[in-house]
């Protein structure tokens, strides 16, 4: 059903295409969509590789908490609080834009037609929700009515999918900066303070268990992008022309007060999206830079020629980065950040120069 509405809001904008205002309108809401059927089908038909991925962090982190070890549990405390205060804030946000999708239309309109009535002329048009074609009379009656109550569910399911989805991402990304701040401080500690006794036995032992340790983070972050890049391929590309097209929205004459209330909240709302995924993946990538300092800061001096081999060998494996890419040509990180606003914003400038 979902799919089929995002059809129906193409069909919509093959209508409109000669009025660039009602255009862009479609545009900005109907990509979001595409986005959200793309995050709801991808997450379906790769669920096995989501549940293995989600099965990994559980077992590890139970495990991990099941040790008499305090600083592993104080990082897994700080970057689980943190992942609540993430969520937390992003389902409010997510939250406000449904609402705000769904109410400034009715507020505008309540505008509109109180300007009209003062002026005597009547009452404006019925404003939609969102802008979809129906093979019925939607301007008014029933017809509206029912275009009104599919807009509405549709933004909240739609409003549910993202908000499930990035949230669950961003989660993730935190699990994997905290895991690689466990591994390294786990690094630190093989050898003591250099003056703790060690045998040959227990100092491989140490070293191997932070080789496996990394090898699976490496592995299960591969499977994350696996599933993520595509998604964020797309929703980069599409990023960057709703942005633009909502800043061309907020400038244009003629919008009124709530309308640019709306665009206003709805621009912030990506612009935290696109941050969100391109901040938490750049610690990740931070923090898998800083692994393998944790080797070479440890009391390995105080060790034989044999387990100072295996310390080098170590330190080649945690030199490998761990990177979140947005398909094939991208990765994420504050860089593309900067670079999305300021495409946009070229988009932006060339769209204002081509409307004056």
């Amino acid at each position: 059903m979902a799919i089929m509405f995002v059809l129906s809001q193409y069909v919509e904008l093959y209508f409109i295409r000669n009025d660039l205002a009602l255009a862009l309108k479609n545009l900005s809401v109907t990509m979001l969509s595409t986005v959200c059927v793309v995050k709801a089908g991808t997450f379906i038909i790769w669920q096995k590789y989501w549940k293995d991925l989600f099965n990994y962090v559980s077992k590890l982190e139970k495990h991990q908490l099941y040790k008499p070890d305090c600083l592993t549990k104080n990082i897994i405390r700080k970057y689980t609080e943190y992942s609540r205060f993430v969520t937390y804030f992003y389902w409010t946000l997510v939250t406000a834009t449904v609402f705000s999708l769904i109410l400034a239309p009715l507020a505008s309109y309540l505008s509109s037609f109180q300007n009209k009535e003062l002026n005597g002329s009547g009452a404006s048009s019925y404003p939609e929700i969102m802008s979809s074609w129906v093979p019925f009379d939607k301007t008014q009656g029933w017809g509206y009515m029912i275009l009104t109550l599919i807009h509405v569910l549709i933004c909240f399911y739609g409003g549910g999918i993202v908000a499930n989805y990035d949230s669950n991402a961003v989660v993730l990304m935190c699990f994997f900066a905290g895991q690689l701040e466990i591994l390294k401080i786990n690094c630190e500690r093989l050898f003591g303070n250099g003056e703790e006794t060690v045998s040959y036995r227990e100092a491989i032992d140490r070293i191997r268990i932070c080789h496996h340790h990394h090898i699976l983070l490496m592995r299960y972050s591969k499977v994350f992008n696996s599933l993520l890049s595509p998604v964020m391929f797309l929703y980069i590309i599409i990023c960057s022309l709703m942005i633009c097209a909502s800043a061309v929205q907020l400038t244009t004459e003629g919008t009124t007060s709530m309308q640019q209330i709306w665009i206003a909240e709805y621009l912030i709302a990506l612009v935290a999206q696109l941050f969100l995924y391109c901040w938490h993946s750049h610690k990740v990538l931070h923090m898998s830079l800083q692994v393998d300092s944790g080797v070479y800061t440890s009391a390995w001096w105080s060790q034989d020629v044999r387990i100072r081999r295996s310390v080098l060998l170590l330190g080649g494996q945690l030199k490998k980065k761990v990177m979140f890419t947005a398909g094939p040509f991208t990765d994420l990180n504050i860089a593309t950040f900067v670079a999305i606003l300021k495409g946009s914003y070229s988009y932006y400038t060339l769209l204002s120069k081509r409307g004056e």
